[in-house]
């Protein structure tokens, strides 16, 4: 599978998509919200509520500017750790925290998704949203989160989906390929980053596909949902 990269320079993915973030953190949550008509929210409270083993440890992967980690806050009592590679987004999510006074329920910590630096059968449940397609390799990240997933621990995956259905697929065609990339344009400053949405997301081995990545990492009862007419993909697995 050819990289998807969000600049196509000589840097790494991983590099490039840590610059990438780092330069549309500012206005990346009001970009979300518009982009998505807000309805992220609804789909991040939809995957914390598939997480019924009562969790006593959360670690939120690729957390960006915390939302996942801070609706995990709201609708559990676990403790929440927050990673990710952008320094940047992750001071708009230490902010927000504290804002909403869950400071002490959320420690957020810059590290990298496929070299976790916590030990083995670290976490109860583990997040994801909207973030695996970003990985520089897609099965080490997944390897990495079943390594530090408890045994029985419960893995929620959230990633942009193509719908398959008329006429969603057409109109969601339209609205992701060309007019989402003008507004993020626009909005962040940023050509390149909404440019690479789409082009990452038509890119990413989704469905049955991805199932089979969870499967090979060692995750069992692995679902795949889709959400809202299919622009979202909610994976589901346990260790």
């Amino acid at each position: 599978m050819n990289k998807i990269t969000p600049y196509n320079n000589s840097k790494t993915k991983k590099e490039q998509v840590k610059s990438m973030f780092n330069n549309i953190a500012k206005n990346y949550d009001f970009l979300n919200n518009t982009l998505s008509v807000g309805m992220h929210n609804i789909w991040r409270k939809q995957a914390i509520q598939k997480l019924n083993n009562n969790p006593k440890e959360i670690l939120d992967v690729a957390t960006g500017t915390g939302d996942f980690a801070i609706t995990a806050a709201k609708f559990t009592k676990a403790n929440i750790t927050a990673i990710d590679i952008s320094k940047n987004m992750l001071n708009v999510g230490i902010k927000k925290s504290c804002k909403k006074k869950l400071k002490n329920r959320i420690t957020f910590k810059e590290a990298d998704a496929e070299n976790l630096p916590f030990i083995d059968n670290n976490f109860d449940a583990i997040t994801v949203g909207f973030g695996v397609r970003n990985f520089e390799n897609l099965n080490s990240g997944l390897d990495e989160i079943y390594r530090v997933l408890s045994k029985d621990g419960i893995l929620v995956i959230l990633e942009p989906s193509i719908p398959i259905t008329f006429p969603v697929k057409h109109f969601y065609k339209l609205y992701f390929n060309y007019i989402l990339p003008i507004i993020g344009y626009i909005i962040s400053g940023d050509k390149n980053a909404y440019k690479y949405l789409p082009e990452s997301v038509k890119k990413f081995p989704s469905g049955e596909k991805f199932i089979n990545h969870l499967i090979r990492s060692g995750f069992k009862n692995c679902k795949h949902l889709y959400l809202t007419f299919g622009i979202v993909s909610m994976y589901i697995a346990i260790k």
